[in-house]
């Protein structure tokens, strides 16, 4: 039997869930409104995007979750995984007039992403409802105390000045300045070096 702030491993079959968490988590930052300027079908467009990403994890990472599904974290394994198969293809379906903002987005990271081996958190995400109650931090704690027993690195990029200071308590440093989306948010690249016993 599980509880709901226990950490389990999701399948494939919970990407669609995991998807729309994901979405409804982001969808009051700020670079959301600049990759989607139009409000209208914002976070079905959100959805659509994060589920491509979501999908491709469980091929080239994992995905946990708590028991009752109100937060996730996505994780890609190794600094050079390849992209998602079809992606051109459905990331226009699923970004229709906004495609060139995605593509402006893809691009900075990929200029960004560093190769030294590390595991990627993606997304961590929680429900909008649960947020502030420590669940983020026992997601990552999970995997963190993997990467430290097997000596590998943390790599993610932080999309507000909340999440940065999250990531900080956890052991993440900065990787120099911000980027920059053009006129639009940033984007802080932090690192985490696996950690010994405290």
């Amino acid at each position: 039997m599980t509880t709901a702030s226990e950490v389990v491993r999701a399948g494939p079959d919970q990407a669609e869930r995991v998807a729309v968490l994901i979405a409804e988590a982001f969808l009051p930052l700020p670079v959301v409104a600049w990759l989607l300027p139009d409000p209208a079908d914002r976070l079905d467009r959100l959805t659509a995007d994060f589920l491509i990403f979501v999908e491709h994890a469980f091929t080239h990472g994992h995905v946990e979750v708590t028991a009752d599904v109100t937060a996730a974290a996505v994780w890609f394994h190794g600094a050079d995984y390849p992209p998602p198969p079809d992606y051109a293809a459905r990331v226009a379906a699923a970004c229709g007039p906004w495609l060139d903002r995605f593509q402006v987005l893809d691009d900075h990271f990929e200029a960004h992403h560093p190769h030294d081996p590390h595991h990627h958190l993606a997304f961590l995400a929680v429900q909008p409802d649960c947020q502030s109650a420590g669940v983020g931090s026992l997601l990552m704690r999970q995997h963190h105390q993997r990467l430290d027993g097997a000596g590998t690195p943390a790599y993610l990029e932080a999309s507000s000045p909340r999440a940065r200071d999250l990531y900080l308590r956890h052991g993440y440093r900065l990787m120099g300045e911000p980027f920059f989306m053009p006129d639009g948010p940033p984007f802080w690249r932090m690192w985490r070096e696996p950690q010994g016993p405290v």
